[in-house]
């Protein structure tokens, strides 16, 4: 949704409702400058009835521009939600395909789960259903410092030294 058009809208609607509002106190005005009812009744009913039909028809438009403008924000959170659950979701996968390479012997991704002081395989003992492990690479855990963990010893990054 563009902007431009929910400002248009809303605009839209505060014109009409001030028009009503104008057509009422004209219809009024116009009816207390006579005393006979009879007289009154044609700027009661132009004034009057015109007067909150407009009034009706802004609130509508600017109840529905706004509708619309959260209905788009609400969308465009939904849109950033769904990314990041695509994220987790793949993820998940290449970390449950971490864990069956660690049971099999081999880390062929290059997935490790990081702690406070080391890294270690997904399929670790030591960090079973741990909260806060992130998932990253065994480079990127050497280079922050990590050690490799002494009980499940996942493959350290070979380092070459400029020469």
């Amino acid at each position: 949704m563009e902007p431009k058009r929910t400002k248009l809208g809303h605009q839209f609607g505060v014109l009409f409702c001030l028009a009503g509002f104008v057509l009422v106190w004209v219809g009024w005005n116009g009816a207390a400058s006579y005393d006979n009812s009879s007289r009154q009744f044609p700027f009661l009913i132009s004034g009057g009835i015109a007067g909150l039909c407009l009034v009706i028809i802004g609130v509508g438009l600017w109840t529905v521009q706004s509708q619309r403008a959260e209905r788009a924000g609400l969308e465009e959170n939904l849109a950033g939600l769904n990314r990041v659950l695509e994220t987790l979701v793949e993820l998940v996968g290449l970390t449950a395909g971490a864990a069956g390479a660690g049971l099999a012997g081999g880390n062929e991704n290059g997935l490790v789960l990081a702690g406070t002081t080391a890294y270690h395989r997904p399929a670790c003992h030591l960090v079973q259903d741990h909260p806060r492990l992130v998932t990253t690479t065994a480079e990127m855990a050497s280079e922050s410092g990590l050690a490799p963990c002494r009980t499940c010893e996942p493959q350290a990054p070979v380092l070459q030294l400029p020469g």
